[in-house]
């Protein structure tokens, strides 16, 4: 365990949120990027015509319960019940990948319907800033993988459930972003 630090943070937790921070600033040059060029498509096919709404609903409600198993997880290392956090976590991993997925089967899609990421203004935001998503949470299931794996190697208990929180951090702020982008691309058209 960490010892006291003059912010009264561990400086890991601390480091984690300076992190997530400097990637909100990443997020909001995407975002502020896509709709300065929303509504600029001059070449089909449309968003509208494209995008399916009910499936990425459904990929959107699976990331956002892969939350939930975030928090259970991390209850679970807190109680030392490893069995739980091993479950918990690769649950987590499960529904991101199942997220990733999706994303896959959709960038597929587009691809195929004569939308590539350098068909329109449109393509180009989306494919970047969806992408750009998308690398983060298959980076947070690398890492919250490798954690599963500790934690079945009984490297990981209740003494470092701080790693595991930190992870959380990472893993909740992914979702976050998640929900701006299913709003801003999906639901404002």
């Amino acid at each position: 365990m960490e010892g006291p630090t003059a912010t009264g943070i561990p400086n890991r937790k601390l480091a984690m949120w300076t992190f997530i921070a400097s990637e909100c600033m990443l997020f909001g040059t995407l975002i502020a990027t896509y709709m300065i060029y929303r509504g600029r498509n001059v070449v089909p096919p449309y968003p509208e015509d494209l995008l399916n709404i009910p499936f990425i609903t459904v990929t959107t409600f699976v990331l956002l319960m892969s939350s939930l198993m975030m928090v259970l997880a991390l209850a679970a290392v807190q109680r030392n019940d490893l069995p739980g956090t091993k479950l918990w976590l690769g649950l987590t991993v499960l529904f991101g990948l199942i997220f990733l997925g999706g994303q896959y089967y959709e960038f597929n899609h587009f691809v195929h319907e004569g939308l590539p990421l350098s068909r329109n203004l449109f393509s180009s935001t989306f494919f970047v800033l969806t992408g750009t998503h998308g690398a983060h949470v298959a980076g947070g299931v690398i890492w919250l993988g490798t954690l599963c794996l500790r934690t079945a190697a009984g490297k990981l208990d209740a003494r470092n459930a701080g790693t595991v929180e930190i992870a959380g951090l990472y893993w909740h702020f992914v979702d976050a972003v998640w929900i701006v982008l299913f709003t801003l691309i999906y639901l404002l058209l």
